[in-house]
């Protein structure tokens, strides 16, 4: 009987947490992983861009580089929106409802803020995506990084609705963290795209 009991209590897991974050949580490894292929996508890409720049006497073609305005705004945009995401972050990891609220909110306007801008650099690149061989690549890699920003934002509005009116348990506070964990990735993969498109146009 006592060893009955004493098995009974080793094999009790009321007292494990039910929320945990960062790696201790399959979500933010799942996560990890969906980075590490689309990192692998746009890495594929770039070197695709390089490729056919090498093999070109003038770049990019038959085309002027992309305006620098919008999509220099967009990068500052992009900067500033790495703040608000930490703070989610954050707030969510202490379960802190009005942190999230709040700064999930403000993740939602830059969000929005951002798929504008970016409206207006498509429409500044001086080339279609079926001109050449150039604008083709150009419009691929602008589009695949704008296909991140409307998933997550879509993802970010959802957060945001089911914190103001529920229903929520603990594991929506695990969803906020590795959401803002993927906006880092979206922030930092978007700083080599830049150059690449709006430099790699004007490097000699």
């Amino acid at each position: 009987m006592n060893e009955a009991v004493t098995k009974g209590r080793a094999l009790d897991v009321s007292e494990l947490p039910t929320v945990v974050f960062s790696h201790r949580s399959l979500m933010w490894w799942g996560t990890l992983g969906v980075m590490a292929i689309e990192g692998f996508v746009f890495g594929l890409v770039i070197m695709a861009y390089f490729y056919l720049r090498s093999h070109q006497e003038t770049w990019p073609l038959t085309a002027l580089p992309p305006d620098l305005r919008w999509g220099t705004l967009n990068t500052g945009v992009m900067l500033v929106s790495f703040v608000p995401a930490h703070l989610a972050k954050r707030a969510a990891e202490r379960l802190n409802l009005r942190g999230v609220q709040v700064w999930l909110v403000v993740s939602v306007l830059f969000g929005i803020a951002f798929t504008v801008i970016r409206a207006f650099e498509f429409s500044t690149l001086n080339v279609r995506w079926d001109s050449n061989a150039y604008g083709s690549v150009v419009w691929l890699l602008l589009g695949l990084h704008t296909t991140h920003i409307i998933t997550d934002l879509l993802d970010t509005i959802v957060l945001t609705v089911l914190f103001f009116i529920g229903p929520l348990d603990g594991k929506r506070f695990v969803d906020v963290s590795e959401n803002s964990f993927y906006w880092y990735f979206v922030v930092a993969a978007w700083l080599p795209i830049y150059f690449v498109i709006y430099w790699g146009a004007r490097a000699p």
